[in-house]
């Protein structure tokens, strides 16, 4: 892994990117792991490596996010812990996977389905006002969450936020839940990657990415708390559908298929 090249210089844009990076994902529940996982890969970063350096740089946006949303009062604190605890148990299992197996295979898998999530999400914000219902199924989303975020980099909010506003979540509570049980499963995953991997991850370019997402992270749960809820469904429909159709397109799945 030669990233001799980044610089002091180059801090500047991954501080830029950390920080619009973790406005989205305070704001929408998404985002954050997706956007920094894709620029580290893009330059070169292996995958493991990639997911331990951005799971650590969340257990810090997170714990401030966290903080952030519980003090605006957007935590369903019995939801919390419906996903918190089976998240982390899925986060260990991807993390170890990761580290030892190659557990990319599936990727473009995950990418179609989120991408059918995400325009149905568009769907029901353009067609139709939110209506709130309580969600039936929590448990399996933390542990295929907390699974997909370890192994592919990134995945707890696409995966758990969408399929909670897909049954009907309330999208202040969701995004404000998801976002505060991350920490715990953030930090679970990095204790894992760096038990297997050791500090090799932590780069200056992780470091940008630290300084970034901490500083905004108490902006995402006010933008969560004050944006209209049909706008925020949307949103995130849209953040989920063009994330994974780049992902797509940036794998040459597509090209393999229509090409």
């Amino acid at each position: 892994m030669d990233l001799s090249w980044i610089n002091v210089e180059h801090l500047a844009l991954f501080i830029a990117v950390g920080f619009v990076a973790q406005v989205i994902d305070g704001a929408l529940g998404m985002a954050f792991g997706v956007i920094s996982n894709t620029l580290l890969l893009s330059l070169g970063v292996p995958p493991a490596a990639a997911s331990a350096g951005v799971h650590a740089v969340e257990t810090a946006t997170t714990a401030v996010s966290g903080i952030s949303h519980t003090i605006h009062r957007n935590v369903d604190w019995k939801m919390f812990f419906r996903l918190m605890i089976p998240g982390v148990v899925g986060g260990v299992i991807g993390a170890y996977l990761l580290s030892n197996v190659d557990a990319t295979q599936v990727k473009p898998f995950i990418l179609f389905y989120l991408t059918l999530i995400g325009l149905n999400l568009l769907y029901r914000g353009w067609r139709f006002p939110p209506q709130e219902r309580q969600p039936k199924v929590i448990e399996p989303l933390g542990l295929i969450g907390g699974f997909l975020d370890a192994a592919g980099g990134g995945g707890w909010g696409p995966i758990v936020t969408s399929n909670l506003l897909v049954q009907g979540a309330s999208p202040r509570k969701t995004i404000g839940t998801v976002n505060t049980a991350e920490f715990f499963l953030t930090l679970t995953i990095s204790i894992t990657f760096l038990s297997q991997l050791g500090w090799e991850a932590l780069t200056l370019a992780t470091t940008g990415l630290l300084i970034g997402g901490v500083a905004a992270a108490p902006f995402g749960a006010i933008l969560a708390k004050r944006v209209n809820p049909k706008l925020l469904l949307m949103f995130v429909g849209a953040i989920l559908t063009l994330t994974s159709v780049y992902n797509l397109v940036n794998s040459g799945i597509l090209a393999k298929l229509f090409g």
